[in-house]
């Protein structure tokens, strides 16, 4: 697990608590989330130290308020599920996300776009706005054949982003088996160099995550983090 180790400082071993912690974004992602239910997630989030919370846009201001000095990164989910709204739009969302804290965004690629070869547009659209945030890309690997989730990334890579990652909230592939993921986040791997990635979708526990870093997988994706870390303690 050396993805896990070069997060934790130096006295920590790879597969502490503290360490699996640091490799986790903790996902929330529930529409007409109340204040009590946001202040809890982010409380975990303090508590256990994720490398960030990501969530809704509609959630992005309340969060960074409870978040406030902290180093966990509010991360806003853009556009999902499958891009589909237009570069102009998808500006507009990511402003907002930013004069309302965020610190990163999760932008879903135009899916429908690339799935119809049209990349110079969906290379275009990326460049325009990995500029305004540092952004991890989801480019729904599940909808993809192999070789278009090496021909996404090679895309995401270019693009400016800081990561590319699997999927988001309805992906094909939240069921499967996570041999089929991991194949995923090896081809991305080594397609992308030099950037993050980011493996998420039905990885709820200890050994799923381990499955995912084992992979390649820099960052993990889960809404089971708080489970993950306290299975790493026993």
């Amino acid at each position: 697990m050396q993805n896990i180790a070069k997060i934790g400082d130096e006295d920590k071993s790879s597969s502490s608590p503290f360490a699996i912690a640091r490799v986790i974004d903790q996902t929330f992602l529930k529409r007409g989330a109340g204040k009590e239910e946001i202040e809890k997630v982010c409380q975990e989030a303090r508590n256990y130290g994720f490398r960030a919370l990501c969530i809704y846009p509609e959630h992005t201001k309340l969060a960074k308020e409870f978040l406030k000095d902290t180093d966990v990164k509010v991360t806003t989910l853009i556009d999902a599920p499958t891009g589909t709204s237009s570069t102009r739009d998808r500006k507009k969302m990511i402003e907002k996300a930013k004069s309302d804290g965020s610190d990163e965004i999760e932008l879903v690629m135009q899916i429908d776009a690339f799935k119809n070869k049209k990349y110079e547009e969906v290379s275009a659209d990326l460049k325009k706005l990995c500029q305004i945030l540092p952004t991890k890309v989801i480019i729904g690997s599940g909808y993809l054949t192999d070789g278009e989730i090496k021909k996404a990334s090679e895309i995401v890579k270019d693009s400016g982003a800081i990561c590319v990652k699997t999927a988001t909230v309805n992906d094909p592939l939240d069921n499967s088996e996570l041999a089929e993921k991991a194949k995923h986040i090896k081809i991305m791997k080594a397609s992308a160099p030099g950037i993050l990635v980011k493996a998420s979708g039905a990885v709820r526990n200890l050994s799923d995550l381990k499955t995912m870093i084992e992979a390649g997988a820099d960052i993990i994706g889960t809404s089971s983090g708080v489970e993950i870390v306290e299975e790493s303690k026993v």
